[in-house]
């Protein structure tokens, strides 16, 4: 296979005001042509360095390349000047980036920026380029093109816009596609049409892909090889079969340990790499991953492994021939840890007997009481618009919760997930039905009594960096609910938040640090320890771990049901990533548009779901299994306008069961089995 990129001995320095900071060091790898190769690692083991210096844009972000050399198709891209990079952008190589409202200039329409990369690589005259565009657009899937040539970044969905960036990074034909984790923040049905879309696009283009993601399941279904990061250095490099049968490197089988699969044990612990990633400025001696792991050495703590050919593929480890003959060397995903907390007798013979556990759970007071609970936002309530239009966020929703319990809640962006848990906190006010909390209807209390109930209702905000204020110090940020509802002296108040420092398993110490000095994963458990300060019933977990890596987010599970067993906590978890869900929820609910559409234990959704949008996500999960390809039933098109759903059912535009009656008669939501409710009106 002929050689397309070709990556050397490459060194990244950025300037900082401790001087320079060495981003990545000796990164070393090739693409050959029509091969996509994977870039895996937790956040901050430069992977998007090595991307961004492949295009050079570290030149524009305070870096520059330090050592080593980046061929592309005989063009040696560390020696040229800007100018002549940018006429090879676009044309040689393209790059879709993870956030693609950051990737479109808002100020000008779609179609103008789609057709400038057109002119500017002299393809074609503004006619030629809109109607190269035009069909690009229609490649990717967006339907009426032409219309949607006309409509500003703004008009279109995160889905729909990442489409119209891979039709714009296809523009000029470039042999090397270069994908930032370019589906994180979408859905897991777009996500599953994206990796879809960038499969047959590189067979239709003959493009070489490299691709930077977190998510070993897409890694596993993209990758012809995978290239493991770590602190800015490669540590292992091979075929996606090798490294899924029998990773070489204690860091690339930490990584695969962590991934939490259909078939993980649900009774325990979630495996996890403890610690985190080192910074910049604190690199440990010899082998950079030696304070986390298990198998280190005086020799691993001392010299710096060297990236070598062990077993017919590479890896910078010193032990990696002994340790691969351990008998439990053999990676499985998902394998699980002895529980902190041990269960009790009871727990453990629920786990194994359905019936029981079903009886437990009836047996379970119910904390939430939802009752027909609708949320309409106006369109036009101006003094000139009388419309009576409305988003129709939330509609006619009824459930409960049992005390103790955690309740999931699944369903694409904009099926009105958050909103449902808003308006059950009283953050906003519903616009029909009830929520009866511990038996207080909440919206009949008066302002004093609903600052007394919020009290037992807390909530873990999706974003670890913009829920905490980064100007206050940890001890403040965690304290601020004893100001509030109790009268305590400042060492009282101290003692409490050092408590609970300990108790998220962070040391009393952080009580006068700042936020910005804390990782990802730790200032989520911050935003947990604030959450728990006032000794809550509830707690709303609105996507908690959907910004974390793999390894902090099983830590992260972990602490929120070692939290519940030992607080008697009751969790509404609501995310997009439904492995986790199943693992962490008792029972689970499916939201579309607005409605309920199932709600059924967790192992028997996953088992046997009832609705075809139940089926169209579970289908939609990437398997961290390269051997096994997962049956293709990827929900077609995007969700519907909340502000002009459907008639009849909302998903029969959709639904490739739909009939005539689907289209006319919104189903109810029936029971069909024991405690297993589904809104269709030919459940599966």
């Amino acid at each position: 296979m002929k050689q397309l990129l070709e990556i050397t001995n490459l060194s990244v320095e950025f300037a900082s005001k401790q001087g320079a900071l060495k981003a990545i060091e000796d990164v070393s790898l090739t693409i050959g042509e029509g091969e996509t190769v994977c870039l895996v690692g937790e956040s901050g083991s430069g992977k998007s360095v090595t991307s961004k210096s492949v295009m050079r844009l570290i030149d524009y972000e305070n870096g520059k390349i330090a050592g080593g050399s980046i061929w592309l198709d005989g063009d040696d891209l560390t020696r040229l000047p800007q100018k002549e990079l940018r006429a090879l952008r676009g044309k040689k190589m393209a790059m879709v980036f993870q956030e693609p409202m950051a990737a479109f200039d808002p100020v000008f329409t779609v179609g103008i920026q789609i057709m400038e990369v057109i002119i500017q690589h002299k393809q074609g005259n503004r006619q030629q380029a809109w109607e190269r565009a035009v069909h690009l657009l229609q490649r990717v899937g967006i339907p009426e093109p032409e219309i949607r040539m006309k409509q500003y970044p703004g008009e279109m969905s995160g889905g729909m816009l990442q489409r119209a960036m891979i039709a714009m990074a296809l523009a000029c034909g470039p042999q090397l596609l270069i994908a930032d984790e370019p589906t994180t923040a979408l859905d897991v049905t777009i996500q599953a049409q994206i990796l879809h879309l960038l499969q047959e696009l590189k067979a239709e283009f003959n493009m070489s892909i490299l691709l930077i993601t977190h998510d070993m399941g897409i890694a596993a279904e993209m990758a012809d090889r995978i290239i493991v990061m770590y602190a800015g250095q490669v540590v292992e490099q091979a075929t996606v079969q090798q490294l899924f049968t029998k990773p070489h490197h204690p860091y690339t089988r930490g990584l695969l340990r962590s991934i939490t699969t259909m078939e993980s044990d649900r009774s325990s612990r979630l495996f996890s790499i403890e610690g985190t990633i080192p910074p910049l400025s604190d690199l440990p001696a010899g082998c950079r991953f030696h304070p986390r792991c298990p198998y280190a050495t005086e020799r691993c703590e001392q010299e710096s492994p060297l990236l070598q050919l062990v077993n017919e593929r590479l890896t910078a480890c010193w032990h990696a021939e002994e340790l691969v003959q351990r008998e439990e060397w053999q990676p499985q995903a998902g394998t699980q840890e002895a529980p902190v907390i041990a269960q009790s007798n009871s727990d453990a013979a629920t786990t194994s007997h359905p019936d029981a556990l079903r009886e437990q759970r009836s047996a379970r007071e119910t904390l939430f009481e939802v009752q027909g609970l609708s949320k309409f936002y106006p369109i036009g309530k101006g003094k000139l618009h009388r419309s009576k239009a409305a988003i129709r966020a939330v509609e006619d929703v009824s459930f409960h919760i049992k005390k103790g319990e955690t309740f999931g809640l699944v369903g694409e962006s904009g099926s009105g997930k958050s909103t449902l848990g808003r308006v059950l906190l009283q953050l906003e006010r519903a616009t029909e039905g009830s929520v009866r909390f511990d038996g207080q209807d909440l919206a009949k209390l008066s302002t004093k009594e609903l600052r007394a109930a919020r009290r037992d209702m807390q909530v873990i905000f999706q974003d670890p960096y913009g829920s905490v204020n980064s100007r206050w110090r940890v001890g403040d940020i965690i304290g601020e609910p004893f100001d509030i509802h109790h009268t305590l002296s400042q060492a009282e108040k101290r003692e409490k938040v050092e408590e609970l420092l300990e108790l998220v398993g962070l040391s009393r110490s952080s009580y006068d640090r700042f936020p910005h000095e804390f990782s990802g994963g730790q200032r989520q458990r911050i935003g947990i320890a604030r959450a728990i300060a006032l000794q809550p019933q509830f707690i709303l977990a609105d996507e908690a771990v959907s910004a974390l890596d793999v390894s902090v987010q099983a830590q992260i599970i972990n602490l929120m049901q070692d939290l519940q067993k030992k607080l008697g906590l009751t969790y509404l978890f609501i995310a997009h990533g439904l492995n986790i869900v199943r693992h962490i929820s008792d029972r689970i609910g499916v939201m579309y548009l607005g409605k309920l559409v199932e709600i059924a234990p967790s192992e028997e959704l996953f088992l046997h779901p009832a609705h075809p949008y139940t089926k169209g996500l579970l289908s939609s999960i990437p398997s961290p299994d390269p051997t096994r390809k997962r049956e293709w039933l990827a929900i077609q098109g995007e969700i519907p306008s909340p502000a002009n759903p459907p008639s009849g059912c909302r998903f029969h535009t959709r639904c490739p069961a739909a009939t005539a009656r689907c289209r006319e008669e919104q189903p109810e939501l029936t029971q069909i089995r024991d405690e297993h409710w589904t809104a269709c009106h030919y459940p599966l």
